[in-house]
């Protein structure tokens, strides 16, 4: 396992095709700084570039925390300038994370809130232990979700159900989480990021060539009527239809061996 170091605060450590990029800002329980956020960036523009990279896992090395959302700290010492001048930085941490090309994971433990809780909706799947508590509460400071939180979550539990979270600004703990549809899976106390490990590592056996293709898809498609839909469908299968990786994969089927993929 190698690791990598993005600013202070991100690490990246890879486990063969799937890259852990860790929150890693223990002291203030991974509150998203300038400097944090632009490390996140930095980090998902690294690896949405490396065709290496087949799946990522977001995780905490915080014991407690996911990550608690915004430095308000910090904010409380910002001018209006300063906040202007924050905000592309501070969404670039967030749409970094969603734009990444691959599928992604996050490892939730103890709170995800806000920002943080924003950042775990920016992936693909959400897996919670049982210390998770999650929930959007900007409108209790003044302000409203700014990660993608009031897009992200009405695409996952539905408008009046994300309406009733994000207005009340309420908490919601893991149980109710994965009930509700905050959450996709529940695991034991500490089970989060070895099970999104071993999730990312299945996802990573598949060709890496249609796991992009099929992400993209799956992206662009959503909230388009159905027929357009199928034609969005239909440009990925044939972005994918003629590669290497498609005649791979057939090959090894007819073989009754692993495929190798050439990811092209």
């Amino acid at each position: 396992m190698s690791e990598e170091r993005y600013g202070e605060f991100v690490l990246v450590r890879r486990h063969g095709h799937v890259a852990e990029l860790a929150l890693d800002r223990p002291k203030a329980m991974n509150a998203v700084s300038t400097a944090m956020a632009r490390s996140v960036a930095t980090a998902c523009a690294a690896l949405g570039e490396d065709r290496d990279v087949r799946a990522v896992v977001v995780t905490s090395t915080h014991e407690r925390a996911f990550c608690v959302g915004a430095d308000l700290k910090e904010r409380n010492s910002f001018t209006d300038a300063d906040l202007v001048r924050q905000r592309p930085v501070a969404r670039g941490a967030y749409t970094g994370v969603l734009e990444l090309p691959v599928p992604t994971i996050a490892a939730v433990h103890g709170f995800a809130l806000g920002g943080g809780f924003e950042l775990a909706l920016s992936c693909d799947l959400i897996v919670a232990d049982s210390t998770a508590v999650v929930g959007l509460p900007e409108v209790s400071v003044g302000v409203i979700p700014g990660g993608g939180g009031t897009q992200l979550l009405p695409r996952r539990v539905g408008a009046a159900r994300a309406a009733e979270l994000i207005f009340t600004a309420r908490r919601v703990e893991a149980a109710e989480a994965r009930e509700l549809g905050l959450v996709d899976v529940l695991v034991e106390e500490g089970q989060d990021r070895e099970e999104a490990l071993a999730t990312g590592a299945r996802i990573a056996a598949n060709s890496p060539v249609g796991l992009r293709a099929a992400k993209k898809a799956l992206r662009l498609g959503h909230g388009l009527d159905l027929r357009a839909g199928l034609e969005v469908e239909d440009a990925a299968w044939r972005s994918v239809a003629f590669s290497g990786d498609r005649a791979e994969g057939v090959a090894a089927f007819n073989e009754k061996r692993p495929p190798e993929w050439p990811g092209e």
